[in-house]
């Protein structure tokens, strides 16, 4: 078993995230070193964003605390939500930060939050010269794309209240936490009919 992590101070956020790491492939002592030196914590405001579309994503961010959606803004001005996240979650525009190009996404905080960012070329020095992170971010990655696979399937095979309920199981923590409107921009219907279903279900 790692003991390593008792390079970064007790309860901090670094040690939040080699906690992370170590439950997946542990890191040893250099790795350790690695992390608590190219990551950086960032402090967000509500509503304050981390990435705004026509903005490279420069970042991939671990949440500390707080919570964050991921969305697209349609030609009409409407909001599209496509992904939440919160503590001990990733969250990024993917294509913007690996293939450097504009983002069409926006990541905005829903609540004041704490994240640790990693740069694009960091990133990629922890996978050349340690695998381990590789393999690490390998997982995370095809957990998110396994999220996204389900939701697309979703959206054409299921009803909307079948979609909530597998909203609430994917997200249990963040019901009580996100808007109404949020959650129904995500789901792709309106706030009344959101309410009706959660009626329903009640009842």
């Amino acid at each position: 078993m790692n003991t390593d992590i008792g390079l970064a101070d007790k309860g901090s956020p670094i040690e939040q995230l080699i906690r992370f790491f170590n439950g997946y492939f542990a890191l040893n002592e250099k790795e350790c070193e690695e992390v608590i030196r190219l990551f950086s914590q960032r402090n967000i405001r509500r509503k304050g964003y981390i990435l705004q579309e026509g903005d490279v994503c420069r970042h991939y961010f671990f949440i500390i605390s707080g919570c964050f959606k991921m969305f697209a803004v349609d030609p009409a001005g409407k909001e599209h939500n496509l992904q939440f996240a919160a503590e001990n979650d990733w969250i990024s525009d993917l294509h913007s930060f690996y293939s450097q190009e504009p983002s069409r996404m926006y990541i905005e905080a829903i609540e004041p939050s704490i994240v640790l960012q990693i740069e694009h070329d960091d990133l990629l020095y922890l996978f050349i010269n340690y695998h381990k992170f590789d393999r690490n971010f390998r997982i995370i990655t095809e957990r998110k794309y396994i999220n996204f696979q389900n939701r697309i399937l979703q959206n054409i095979s299921s009803t909307a209240e079948e979609r909530y309920v597998s909203f609430t199981k994917q997200y249990p923590a963040m019901i009580n936490r996100i808007p109404n409107t949020q959650i129904a921009s995500y789901l792709g219907i309106t706030p009344e009919f959101l309410s009706k279903i959660r009626k329903k279900i009640v009842t």
